[in-house]
Order: C-alpha cells, then structure tokens, then sequence
C-alpha cells in the first residue's frame, strides 16, 4: 500500500513513517503544510522550510500545500494537500503522527474519508515516555525547535533529544505534567537524522529568538545535507 506522509518536520510524523515502512508499506510522498500563522491549530511550523531539505534526504517527492492558518480554513488546505497527492502520487492511505490529539486525528480521518484513504496512526496512546526513548534506540536524532512551558527555557533550545534530555524531561513533567513527547505544543522538534534519510542534515547557522523566560524558537537560517554519510 502506497502511504503518504503528513510531516511538518517533526519527530512525531517522521518517526510514524519510519514504523510503517518497517511493517512493509510503500512511503509514496511527504505532505507538508506551510502555515503563514505561527500559531496553527493543527500543523507544527517552526522551520517548516526544512521539509523539503527531509524529503531530499529520504530521496521522496515533496508536495507543500500553504495555509494561511486560520482555524478550520486549515483544514480546506489540507483537503487540496491530500487530494493532489492521492492524484498525483496514488497514495492509499495518510500516515501522521497523532498520539493523543484527537484534534488532528479527527480532522484528517475527516479528510481521508472523502477520498477513500486509510489513516494510519502508530503512535496513538502509546506511552510518551516509551515513545521517546524509542526514538534514541532508533538512531533518530532530533533537536528541540521551540519551547511554550514552564521549565523550559532557552537553554533547551537547540538541545538534540538524548538520554540527559529525557531525564531533565522527566523531572519537568512530574512537577507540571507536561507532555513529555511535546503533543501539546510544550516544545517542537526537527528530525536532523534517522533510518528514513539517506543523508543527514547538518545545521550551518541558526538564532535563539525568546518571547519571555519559558517561550522561544530556534530558528535555523541555514541547513545542507551532508552526502558522506
């Protein structure tokens, strides 16, 4: 079965892709919505840009749909998304990278219905914790992009997901509950590397930009694909 892949760059859509390739299904092409609101209910957007950089590295074809990001007018963009990529790629089925978002889940089943695509999603309710860990185990490595939680700050801005990582996570999450995997907008990420990616992404010059002690991006101004690896 053909798939597409709805990623933003994330750890979460990219890691789902890597799971259904794993159980034998044909990733067909990366879907990516770029939203002109920083602030999107539904897609993720800090360096939003860097998707295509990932679709090279896992040598896939690439079709970005924009948004203006309004709440539910996103979700008529997506529909044009899927529907070029179904015609265009004959996809099957959607793979995203929900776990506990009925949110987005609903609204691409919703989407995925009118064209008669499966949705996979194989993180849904899985452990966050378990999760995270699985993404060290295997070999994906991923930077924190944006943070908007108390105790966060720009010091983890950067921050490439590790064992000391997911420790300092932890203790956060046991005395605010944050969501460890970052679903609930808590903190964003990048995959710079993984099993999926024929070349890893190397980043060149970036900036810390902070809105306050616990909000802020890393935005990336500059990126390449290293081909030695």
């Amino acid at each position: 079965m053909k798939l597409g892949v709805l990623s933003s760059g994330g750890k979460d859509g990219l890691y789902s892709a890597y799971v259904m390739k794993k159980q034998n299904y044909e990733l067909s092409c990366i879907i990516s919505i770029k939203s002109r609101n920083p602030d999107s209910f539904m897609f993720h957007t800090p360096n939003i840009h860097l998707s295509e950089l990932q679709a090279e590295a896992m040598g896939l074809p690439i079709l970005v749909q924009e948004t203006a990001g309004e709440k539910e007018e996103e979700l008529t963009d997506l529909t044009k998304a899927i529907e070029k990529a179904k015609k265009d790629f004959h996809i099957e089925g959607i793979v995203v990278g929900a776990i506990f978002s009925n949110y987005q889940r609903e609204r691409v089943e919703k989407v995925c219905d009118k064209f008669g695509l499966k949705i996979f999603a194989p993180l849904w309710h899985k452990s966050q914790e378990d999760y995270i860990r699985e993404l060290i185990k295997n070999d994906f490595r991923v930077i924190i992009t944006a943070i908007a939680a108390e105790g966060l700050d720009r010091s983890f801005l950067g921050k490439e997901i590790d064992e000391n990582l997911i420790k300092e996570l932890i203790i956060i999450n046991k005395k605010n509950k944050m969501n460890l995997a970052g679903e609930g907008g808590e903190y964003e990420s990048l995959v710079l590397d993984c099993p999926l990616f024929k070349k890893k992404i190397i980043v060149e010059k970036a900036e810390i930009l902070t809105e306050n002690a616990f909000t802020g991006r890393f935005i990336i101004q500059k990126a390449l694909l290293d081909k030695s690896k």
